[in-house]
């Protein structure tokens, strides 16, 4: 069945090009996983309030190094981009960002991130929000982006506020967490929108 218009973002987009490092700012860059990160990521799911947002734990070095390939392979499957938050100095992980559910036709993925409590309060993970998006408009053709999260989680809700998201509504016991079922707030960025990235 022929389709009546060209996707948003041209397949190949993502395979024809190596997933790039993004700078953040002096101090902070995003960069693609590699599989040396592992440790560190077990570590950063030790901390309480990721495992509360993100529902689950990593049990070994193994176990987080499956995500790492995971996250690696979607770069080359067109359907997620994922880096790590690091310092740009010392190389010591900070968090993760990424876009999911890449839907290369509409243009749209789903944004996602965590941050560890070292690199909490002090604009990393807003400024990171702002960098992947500016990225996602300015080097790709992205069309919307979009952000969910727990009401309960006011943070997350602040950082949506800071890197220019739109509060659009909330999605009734649309996600489940360790506590029960949790109404989740949905912001979005779109291109052209005046304080996009």
């Amino acid at each position: 069945m022929p389709i009546l218009v060209e996707p948003a973002i041209p397949q190949g987009s993502f395979v024809g090009s190596a997933q790039p490092v993004i700078e953040v700012s002096r101090s902070v860059s995003l960069r693609p996983w590699d599989g040396g990160d592992a440790a560190a990521v077990v570590d950063a799911f030790q901390d309480p309030l990721i495992q509360r947002w993100h529902v689950r734990r990593a049990d070994s070095v193994e176990e987080a190094a499956e995500w790492i390939e995971r996250w690696q392979s979607e770069w080359h499957k067109e359907s997620g981009a994922h880096w790590a938050v690091v310092d740009s100095y010392s190389n010591l992980l900070l968090g993760r960002i990424g876009l999911k559910s890449i839907d290369l036709y509409d243009g749209t993925a789903e944004l996602v991130y965590w941050m560890t409590a070292s690199a909490r309060g002090h604009g990393v993970c807003s400024n990171s929000v702002i960098a992947v998006a500016r990225w996602a408009f300015s080097e790709m053709t992205f069309n919307r982006i979009e952000l969910e999260h727990s009401v309960d989680n006011a943070v997350s809700c602040r950082v949506a506020g800071r890197a220019g998201f739109q509060l659009e509504g909330t999605r009734r016991r649309s996600a489940r967490h360790a506590d029960g079922w949790h109404d989740m707030h949905v912001h979005s960025l779109i291109r052209g929108d005046s304080n996009e990235g």
